[in-house]
C-alpha cells in the first residue's frame, strides 16, 4: 500500500527545523466518502477545518485517505503500521493530520503501534478527551486535546489543549505557545506548558 505515512509541507518544514524526521498519518476528516464518521467529537471546529479544504480534498488525495481509513480497520494494521514506522526511520509520528480516533479499539492500536516502536514518539490533536483520558496511554505518546469539540467541557485545568487565534499578538498576550509553524512545539517534548496556539487559516 503506498502512501501509508507521509510528510505534509508543516511536516517537512518541522523536521528541517528540527533536524529529525516527522511523519503523519491521515483519514478522511469528519465523515469518509461512505458516511463513516472519523471525527466522532468534532464540534464547531468542522466548519473551519483545514482538513476539509485544500490539497486534503484534491481528487488524487482524497482515495488516499479513505485507504488509510480501510486499513486502520484490518486486523493487520498494527503489523503494517509497525513495519511502516521502523522502515522510515521516524522520530515523530503526528498520528492524524486528518480525523480522529472513531473508536476505543482503534486508539488501542495506535498504542500497540507505540509499544512495538518504542524509539518513536507519537502525538496527536483530538477531540476524543474521554476516550483518550479512560485510556492507558504509553509514555511515548502524546496529545493535545482541541478546543472546538463536543467534549471541551472535559478539558480540565492543567490538561495541554490547543486554541485557534487570529494573531500572534493575540496567541503571545494569552500566553499560548506558537505551534503553526513548527508542528513539535504542540508536544511535551518541546512545550513545557498546557497551552498550544495555532493562527487560523
Amino acid at each position: 500500500m503506498k502512501s501509508i505515512l507521509t510528510q505534509n509541507s508543516k511536516l517537512k518544514k518541522t523536521s528541517k527545523i528540527m533536524g529529525v524526521r516527522v511523519f503523519n498519518f491521515g483519514i478522511p476528516a469528519y465523515r469518509s466518502v461512505t458516511g463513516k464518521t472519523t471525527c466522532p467529537f468534532a464540534g464547531g471546529c468542522v466548519k473551519y477545518c483545514y482538513a476539509q479544504k485544500g490539497a486534503y480534498i484534491w481528487s488524487n488525495v482524497t482515495p488516499a485517505f479513505e485507504r488509510r481509513l480501510q486499513l486502520t480497520k484490518q486486523d493487520n494494521f498494527i503489523e503494517v503500521m509497525t513495519n511502516e514506522v521502523k522502515s522510515k526511520r521516524c522520530d515523530f509520528v503526528r498520528v492524524h493530520d486528518s480525523g480522529d480516533y472513531y473508536s476505543p479499539k482503534y486508539l488501542r492500536k495506535w498504542y500497540d503501534v507505540a509499544k512495538n516502536c518504542p524509539d518513536t514518539k507519537f502525538y496527536s490533536y483530538t477531540n476524543s478527551v474521554k476516550m483518550v483520558k479512560d485510556s492507558d496511554m504509553p509514555d511515548n505518546f502524546d496529545f493535545t486535546f482541541s478546543d472546538g469539540g463536543k467534549q471541551v467541557h472535559l478539558i480540565e485545568d492543567g490538561d495541554k489543549h490547543s486554541r485557534v487565534f487570529k494573531s500572534y499578538d493575540s496567541m503571545r498576550a494569552d500566553g499560548y505557545v506558537d505551534a503553526s509553524d513548527n508542528d513539535l512545539m504542540s508536544t511535551k517534548w518541546y512545550n513545557k506548558t498546557n497551552k498550544v496556539g495555532l493562527i487560523y487559516h
